[in-house]
C-alpha cells in the first residue's frame, strides 16, 4: 500500500504571516520542503549551503513563533540565512542569489524589512541586537530583539564585549547560540531538553524573580551567597555558567533539529518579561543533505552542484590559483626555514594554510575568528625572533587595524602580512571586497607594502617578506586563478621599493600596481592602434615608492595613467604626492589614477565587476583618450 503523497506546504507560504497560519504539526513537513528547496537554489547558484541547512527547523520556529519583521530577528554573519529568506518573500528570487542584480548572499537592508540589520563578518549580532533592544526601549517599543550566532562566531572577543554590557544593562534581549561545531556541550536528548522546558518555564522564572526579591532583603554578602549557589546549582545540570557569570540567563542546550524541543522552550523564552537570555541549540552543519554531512567542511561554500551527486561544477583550472601559490611558496621558504610560522584566523583553508598545516603542523596557528588577537599574538611571535606571516583577507584585516598599528607598526616588528582577497571578489560582493588596505597599509611608517601582478611575483615577494626581518611587510594578492605564468623553482627577493619596466614606449606611461597589469598591456595594445606607444610598468611596490621609476615616467610621457585594485587614498595618491612635491605637476603632465568608484559595487562576476569600475583595458584606453581631449569620432579618425 502506497502512502498518500502530502499536500506541498512551502507554496503556500510566502512570508512569515502565511508560515503562522499553519499548525505545530505541520512544521516538520515545511522544514522538510524549506531544506529541499535551499538546497536545490544553491545548487544552480553556489554559494553557503552547510550553515543554512543546519538552522532549516530553527528558522521555521523562529518565523512561527515571534511577530517578524516587527520583532527583530538578527542573524549573525549571514552564512545560513538561505531558508530566511525563502519564508520572507525572496523565494521567486532565491534562484538569482550572488549573481548579477539577484539576491545578496546575506542579509541586507536595503533588501528586506525582513533584515534589519546587514551582516557578512562574524560576532556583530549581539552587539547589534543590544542597540535594537536599548533603542526599542527608549522609545517604550514592546516588541522582540533575537539573535541568532554561530559557536565558531563566538570565539571572537566582540561577542563577549556585547554579551557583558547586555548582561551589565539586564537588557531584555534573546541570543540563540547554535553550536553547531565546537560541541561546548554535553550531549543534548529527551533529559536535557525536559530541563531546558523546566527552567525556561513561566513557573520557574516566577520562583526564581520571586527568591530574588525575598533575598535581596537579607544582608548583601549572603544575598549574593545565596543567589550564586542557587544558579550554580542549576548550571551545574544545564551548563552555561560563563553566560551566567556575564549576567545572561542560559537555557540549553537542546536539540536544533527537533521541533518539538524547539517551540515550546522558545515560548517560553518568549515569555520572559526580564533580562537577557541565551538559548544554547546544538544543530548539525549541512543537516539533511547527504553529501553535505559526509564532506568534511560540511558544505560550507560550494560551486554549483548536482543534486543527486553532490559532485560541484568546477572547470579545470588554466593556472593554479593565488592562494595555492602562497601556500606552496610559504612551505616551500619554511622548510628552509624552521622560525617560520604561520597564523590564520578560523581560515585555514580559505588561506591556503591547510596545506602549510599539513607540511608543518607545529607550526601553523588557528585563533578562531579573532583577527585582532592574531595580529597581536603574531607581534608576540615576533618579539621572540619568529617569523609570522598572518594570512588574513583584507576585509577581515580591517577588523584589527589598531592592532596592526599599535602593536605592530609602532614597535616596528617584522610580522608579515599575506592578504588575500585584494581587490573585488565577485559573489560575495562589497562586504568582502579587499578595497582599502593598500591606503591604511600605506599611511603607516616604515611599513612595506607590495602588490603581486601575477604567480610569480607572489612567490617572489613571500621570499621578499622572509628576508624583511627589520620591520612590517605586506604582500596583497586576488581570489582567484593567476594568469598562467611559469613560478620559478627558487624565486629571489625582490630589492626593496624597485619596480620594473615590461614595454618602452613613448607618449603613455601605465604604471600598475597588481594584477591589472594584465589589462594595462591589454590596453597598451590597444592603444597602439590609435597610434599611442605606451610604456607599461609594474609598481611592485606602494611603499616605499620606486621615486626613479615614477619621475621617469612622468617626465618622459605625456600622459601618466596609475593603475590599481584599490580606493582612494592608496598607490595613485603617493604617486600625485611625489610628483608635487618635486614640483613635475608644473610641467604640464596629464595624471590620471584610476581607482575603485567612491561607491560600493554589488555582488556580479570579477570582469564585470572591475569593467564598471573602469579598470579594464577599455576603461584605461579610455581614461588616455579622455587626458588627450580625444572623443570617439578624433579616436575613430586616428584609428583609421
Amino acid at each position: 500500500m502506497t502512502t498518500p503523497s502530502k499536500t506541498p506546504l512551502l507554496d503556500q507560504v510566502n512570508t512569515p504571516e502565511d508560515l503562522r497560519k499553519l499548525t505545530e504539526s505541520q512544521l516538520p513537513q515545511l522544514a522538510e520542503e524549506l531544506r529541499a528547496e535551499t538546497v536545490d537554489a544553491v545548487s544552480v547558484t553556489g554559494g553557503h549551503l552547510g550553515a543554512g541547512l543546519g538552522v532549516v527547523e530553527l528558522t521555521v520556529a523562529l518565523h512561527y513563533l515571534f511577530d517578524t519583521p516587527r520583532d527583530k530577528l538578527i542573524w549573525d554573519v549571514g552564512h545560513q540565512c538561505y531558508p530566511h529568506k525563502i519564508l520572507t518573500g525572496r523565494r521567486d528570487r532565491i534562484r538569482t542569489l550572488r549573481q548579477a542584480g539577484g539576491l545578496s548572499g546575506f542579509t541586507k537592508r536595503a533588501e528586506s524589512e525582513y533584515d534589519p540589520f546587514g551582516a557578512a563578518h562574524s560576532s556583530t549580532s549581539i552587539s547589534a541586537g543590544l542597540g535594537f533592544a536599548v533603542g526599542r526601549d527608549l522609545d517604550g517599543g514592546n516588541n522582540h530583539v533575537v539573535c541568532v550566532i554561530g559557536d565558531g562566531a563566538m570565539s571572537a572577543g566582540m561577542a563577549y564585549e556585547a554579551m557583558n554590557n547586555a548582561g551589565a544593562r539586564h537588557e531584555r534581549l534573546i541570543v540563540i547560540l547554535n553550536d553547531n561545531d565546537m560541541s561546548i556541550a554535553p550531549p543534548v536528548g529527551a533529559m536535557s531538553s525536559y530541563l531546558a522546558r523546566l527552567v525556561s518555564g513561566r513557573t520557574y522564572l516566577t520562583l526564581r524573580e520571586t527568591a530574588k526579591q525575598l533575598t535581596a532583603r537579607l544582608p548583601k554578602t549572603l544575598d549574593r551567597a545565596i543567589t550564586r549557589a542557587v544558579e550554580h546549582a542549576r548550571t551545574y545540570f544545564t551548563g552555561g555558567t560563563l553566560f551566567e557569570e556575564m549576567g545572561f540567563y542560559y537555557v540549553g542546550p537542546i536539540d536544533g533539529h527537533n521541533l518539538d524541543h524547539l517551540l515550546p522552550i522558545l515560548k517560553n523564552v518568549k515569555a520572559a518579561k526580564d533580562g537577557p537570555i541565551l538559548v544554547h541549540v546544538v544543530t548539525e552543519k549541512g543537516k539533511g543533505y547527504e553529501p553535505a554531512e559526509k564532506s568534511a567542511d560540511k558544505y560550507h561554500g560550494v560551486a554549483k552542484f548536482n543534486v543527486v551527486t553532490g559532485e560541484q561544477a568546477k572547470g579545470r583550472p588554466n593556472a593554479p590559483s593565488y592562494t595555492k601559490v602562497f601556500a606552496q611558496s610559504l612551505i616551500a621558504e619554511a622548510r628552509k626555514d624552521d622560525k617560520i610560522v604561520a597564523v590564520t584566523a578560523a581560515m585555514p583553508s580559505g588561506t591556503g594554510l591547510d596545506l602549510f598545516g599539513d607540511a608543518f603542523p607545529d607550526r601553523t596557528f588557528d585563533v578562531g575568528i579573532a583577527e585582532q588577537h592574531a595580529v597581536t599574538f603574531a607581534a608576540g611571535l615576533a618579539c621572540e625572533g619568529y617569523k609570522p606571516f598572518a594570512a588574513i583577507y583584507s576585509t577581515f584585516l580591517q577588523r584589527a587595524y589598531d592592532q596592526v598599528v599599535h602593536d605592530v607598526a609602532i614597535q616596528k616588528l617584522p610580522v608579515r602580512f599575506a592578504i588575500d582577497r585584494a581587490g573585488l571578489v565577485g559573489a560575495d560582493g562589497p562586504t568582502h571586497a579587499g578595497a582599502y588596505d593598500i591606503a591604511y597599509l600605506s599611511c603607516l611608517p616604515q611599513f612595506v607594502v607590495m602588490a603581486a601582478a601575477d604567480e610569480a611575483e607572489l612567490a617572489r615577494m613571500v621570499a621578499t617578506s622572509v628576508a624583511i626581518d627589520d620591520r612590517p611587510s605586506a604582500f596583497r594578492y586576488p581570489r582567484g586563478e593567476g594568469v598562467g605564468i611559469e613560478i620559478p623553482a627558487n624565486p629571489e627577493p625582490l630589492e626593496i621599493g624597485r619596480g620594473r619596466i615590461l614595454r618602452e614606449g613613448t607618449s603613455v606611461a601605465i604604471l600598475s600596481l597588481g594584477t591589472r597589469l594584465a589589462a594595462s598591456v591589454a590596453a597598451a595594445d590597444e592603444l597602439a592602434g590609435f597610434g599611442l606607444s605606451a610604456t607599461v610598468a609594474d609598481a611592485r611596490f606602494a611603499k616605499p615608492l620606486d621615486h626613479d621609476l615614477v619621475l621617469r615616467l612622468a617626465r618622459e610621457h605625456e600622459v601618466l595613467i596609475t593603475v590599481e585594485e584599490g580606493a582612494s587614498g592608496g598607490f595613485g595618491s603617493s604617486v600625485l604626492q611625489l610628483l608635487a612635491t618635486e614640483g613635475v605637476l608644473d610641467t604640464g603632465i596629464k595624471i590620471r589614477p584610476l581607482v575603485l568608484p567612491d561607491r560600493f559595487i554589488d555582488h556580479a562576476a570579477p570582469d564585470a565587476m572591475y569593467a564598471e569600475a573602469g579598470l579594464d583595458s577599455a576603461g584605461i584606453v579610455s581614461a588616455v583618450l579622455g587626458a588627450l581631449g580625444w572623443d570617439q569620432s578624433v579616436a575613430a579618425n586616428r584609428l583609421a
